[in-house]
């Protein structure tokens, strides 16, 4: 497993925190996904052989959101 925070912005309550977490987990080969609204990011846990951040970074901006940058 892999590990990636994205950071977000635009989220401005728990529905968006909802929208972001559904949204990334039902993304193929991740398994666990933290949102936190107060740090505006994403704790993503993933098989890298099946998925990859740019799919991420696409889920996030296909719901209205923006990608921050990632570590």
């Amino acid at each position: 497993m892999e590990h990636i925070v994205v950071g977000i912005d635009g989220m401005h309550c728990q529905g968006c925190v909802k929208n972001v977490t559904g949204i990334l987990r039902a993304l193929p080969g991740v398994s666990e996904v933290k949102v936190s609204l107060e740090a505006a990011k994403a704790e993503i846990a993933y098989a890298p052989e099946i998925a990859k951040p740019e799919q991420f970074k696409e889920a996030i901006e296909s719901a209205g959101f923006d990608v921050a940058g990632e570590t």
